[in-house]
């Protein structure tokens, strides 16, 4: 039978993604799930007391936190990164410096967690190498009351990783830009700041807006950075998450967590979203 021929092929041609399929509902569907269950559900019956609770001070000055926090890296970073990722593509293909600096902006974006943090702290933390050589020598204090530990803190060293991460997601749209367009332009008797203006600004702004989404998204989920720089306090989502599941103060906050998490979840759902609709309307002429 032709139908069931063709099932049979559709079968074969899906088994290799099988794996991914698992991976997918174990690490990602059943925890989203469960979350948006146990943020609606106390004691068996629905409930809106914890999603209530996001509207607390504590609750909506984390979000604010995060908010700025993500903001603030992702326009840092989307700025500067798109200025290197200009400079790389303004350079020769075959040169060592740009294969180099890309290589390193891939190392960079994946280099956080603990490892970032201890290399901050060991630099210009109250007791680091940098803070210690200036305070004998200029007689400044760069740890000063403590901002590294802080919101301050984290929007500097959150920006280090958000620069080579830019870098990555938007050197393709640079690439995508054809020399023939910039021929044309000028053979029309545009100048360079036209062309640049008119052509290559309209053609880049929904990647440039896409990757800063992405920026956006990767900085607001982020927690093992976070958890290593600042040992008290909860200022931002994640480790306010933190906080209700391990408080030792207050029991019985997993519930809150979970409402957290939820939020979170909206909120990254939301930006992603909107990353994905700009990445469709690169794409068109990227191909």
């Amino acid at each position: 039978m032709p139908g069931g021929t063709q099932l049979r092929n559709r079968l074969t041609e899906a088994l290799p993604l099988l794996p991914f399929f698992a991976v997918v509902v174990v690490f990602l569907v059943i925890p989203t799930v469960t979350v948006i269950v146990n943020a609606f559900v106390v004691d068996g019956a629905f409930s809106l007391s914890r999603i209530g609770a996001l509207f607390s001070s504590t609750a909506l000055g984390a979000l604010w936190s995060s908010v700025l926090l993500s903001a603030s890296t992702a326009i840092i970073g989307a700025v500067l990164g798109a200025v290197l990722a200009w400079l790389i593509v303004s350079s020769p293909p075959t040169s060592m410096v740009r294969r180099a600096v890309i290589s390193l902006c891939s190392v960079l974006a994946q280099f956080g967690g603990v490892a970032l943090a201890f290399a901050f702290l060991a630099t210009i933390g109250i007791n680091g190498v940098l803070t210690v050589w200036v305070q004998e020598v200029f007689g400044w204090n760069l740890s000063g009351s403590g901002w590294l530990y802080g919101l301050a803190g984290l929007i500097l060293v959150y920006t280090y990783f958000q620069i080579p991460l830019m870098v990555i997601v938007f050197l393709p749209a640079l690439e995508g830009i054809r020399e023939q367009w910039r021929e044309a332009a000028v053979s029309l008797g545009a100048s360079k700041w036209q062309y640049f203006r008119e052509v290559a600004v309209p053609l880049l702004t929904p990647a440039f807006l896409g990757s800063a989404l992405l920026l956006f998204a990767n900085a607001f989920a982020a927690y093992a950075t976070a958890a290593a720089l600042v040992s008290q306090g909860s200022p931002i989502v994640p480790l306010l998450i933190r906080s209700a599941l391990v408080s030792e103060v207050v029991l019985g906050q997993s519930g809150f967590a979970y409402a957290l998490a939820l939020e979170m979840i909206v909120v990254v759902a939301v930006v992603m979203a909107a990353y994905n609709v700009l990445v469709r309307r690169t794409a068109r002429w990227l191909r």
